[in-house]
């Protein structure tokens, strides 16, 4: 049932939640052993969820899909809803991380570039010293990934952070959710390279109102293309808002074969 604590935008059920509230859902995760799969969503992924069936199936059984990014509280604000915060994914780990090291909780990343992994859990430990990260560089390639696997499986995480990108990690989640039987699984695209110093981290106060995408278009001017997607959000809520049909152009199956 659709309560306060969600509003869905273009097809896809986002939770509206603080993070304290997050971290208590999390926390219930780890405790019943099961495995979850969380996703933090921002006007980009649902652009892409549009065109991408597979992807936006992904994103509708997940079992906890989180608001991030400015542009999604514009798409509530339009619906006459809102948002009550923010649960970025680039603030994600930083949160968790002292939280993990306080309750135990076992941590393991995955993928990212040559290196990052390490470095970034390295940074981590070096802030929290009783913090448990195990760290597996393995790409997502099917020897990759049965790598991968062995070591999660061996190490029993609590929680899974998988840095393959998106829609990439999320489809890979959802893929081997069953295989991994990690109570939670997160993507978290480039946060392991902000964390380790690859990618410079926007100021505190930019991410509070809302602006650290125009820090990192700043930084890395490419992502200009990517930024084109807002616009596109925007007018498919309102046609949404409105209801209006809009077809959604759709791409041929992923490497996951969905």
């Amino acid at each position: 049932m659709v309560t306060r604590t969600t509003i869905t935008i273009l097809d896809v059920l986002i939770h509206n939640l603080t993070y304290a509230e997050t971290f208590a859902r999390i926390e219930k995760m780890i405790h019943t052993g099961a495995p979850h799969q969380v996703a933090t969503v921002n006007p980009e992924f649902l652009v892409v969820a549009r065109q991408d069936p597979s992807f936006r199936g992904v994103l509708q059984a997940a079992d906890l899909v989180l608001a991030d990014g400015v542009g999604l509280h514009l798409g509530a604000w339009l619906q006459g809803k809102r948002f009550v915060s923010r649960v970025a994914g680039s603030q994600l780990v930083y949160r968790l991380s002292p939280l993990a090291a306080q309750k135990g909780w076992r941590l393991f990343f995955l993928g990212a570039g040559p290196g990052v992994a390490e470095e970034a859990a390295q940074r981590l430990r070096d802030h929290y010293p009783h913090i448990d990260i195990t760290v597996n560089a393995a790409d997502p390639t099917e020897a990759g990934t049965a790598a991968a696997l062995d070591h999660i499986r061996s190490t029993r995480p609590d929680i899974l952070l998988v840095a393959y990108g998106a829609p990439q990690q999320d489809l890979w989640i959802a893929h081997n959710k069953e295989k991994a039987a990690v109570p939670v699984m997160i993507g978290i695209g480039g946060t392991l390279d902000v964390i380790a110093g690859r990618t410079p981290r926007p100021p505190q106060w930019l991410h509070d109102i809302g602006l650290e995408w125009l820090y990192r278009l700043w930084k890395q001017p490419w992502r200009w293309r990517r930024q084109l997607r807002l616009p596109v959000f925007v007018g498919l809520v309102i046609a949404e808002r409105l209801g209006l049909k809009v077809n959604a152009v759709k791409k041929p199956p992923n490497e996951f074969g969905v």
